[in-house]
């Protein structure tokens, strides 16, 4: 699955804590976000604990255009 999914809020800290699957509208929060990619519906993510909390990143390559954010 190619990289489709783009943060919509931050918090006062600059964490992204909703998101948005560009390709079907769906929105979600950074808890439904990382369960998905969990259980493997977004192989183009990973999850790193940052602070204590999981976190989704997208995995890295070339662009730096396809980041979250």
């Amino acid at each position: 699955m190619a990289k489709n999914v783009r943060s919509i809020t931050q918090n006062s800290t600059g964490r992204n804590i909703n998101f948005k699957d560009v390709s079907s509208g769906a929105k979600m929060t950074r808890s439904q976000f990382v369960s998905k990619i969990e259980n493997n519906k977004y192989s183009d993510y990973h999850i790193r604990t940052i602070n204590g909390i999981k976190t989704p990143c997208s995995n890295p390559d070339k662009s730096e255009r396809n980041n979250l954010g």
